[in-house]
């Protein structure tokens, strides 16, 4: 499954530069709203779900090397946060869709967490 087909299936919408999406395979899925909590637990090339919508998400995908961020419900990182992703090769996705329902969509889609 590459982003493409999680962007097209979930309806996101891309907030950073558009890039060939489906050249991205996923490795894993991770859903965490604390910082320090994605920073221990998500791995390499994970995409991270989360309803944060500031700054350091951008800092913390770009030290994981993350396939992109899922932001949930509405929020919406302001232009300096979307301006410095695409800087760091971060992709933000948006969606209006609560966080418990795009990851029991991802799950059924066959994302699933790496074994630690």
């Amino acid at each position: 499954m590459t982003l493409q087909d999680i962007i097209q299936q979930l309806d996101l919408t891309a907030l950073t530069r558009k890039t060939d999406f489906s050249g991205i395979t996923p490795a894993s899925g991770y859903a965490s709203d604390l910082l320090s909590c994605v920073m221990a637990g998500a791995k390499r090339k994970s995409v991270w779900v989360t309803l944060q919508a500031h700054a350091n998400i951008v800092a913390v995908a770009a030290l994981l090397d993350l396939s992109a961020v899922i932001i949930t419900e509405g929020a919406m990182p302001d232009p300096s946060a979307i301006a410095k992703a695409d800087e760091e090769g971060v992709i933000l996705l948006s969606t209006q869709m609560p966080t418990f329902e795009v990851v029991g969509r991802l799950w059924e889609m066959g994302l699933r967490t790496e074994s630690r």
